[in-house]
């Protein structure tokens, strides 16, 4: 009885930690309900359709993250510029 006890106990558990993390499958399908909002019958098919099999956006390379931060970095000099570059440069 006690293993029974014990046996149950660690499959809820299991099953709301599981429960309490979406996926990225799961987050995507929300994502494109929410922009599909308005459409209905074919259209909206077709959008989810298209929405869902999309590919997600390529990351930046280092180098694109190194054009962007000196862009916005104009102005900038000396220790100011220096923090702002680091800070820029470490955001994912």
């Amino acid at each position: 009885m006690k293993k029974l006890f014990v046996a149950s106990l660690l499959l809820s558990l299991s099953a709301a930690v599981c429960a309490a993390e979406p996926t990225a499958q799961q987050n995507k399908m929300k994502t494109c309900n929410a922009e599909a909002a308005g459409k209905k019958g074919d259209e909206r098919k077709a959008f989810m359709k298209e929405c869902l099999s999309a590919k997600p956006a390529a990351k930046p390379t280092q180098q694109d993250k190194m054009k962007q931060c000196n862009a916005d970095a104009s102005g900038k000099k000396g220790d100011e510029r220096k923090a702002f570059m680091k800070e820029c440069l470490s955001n994912k």
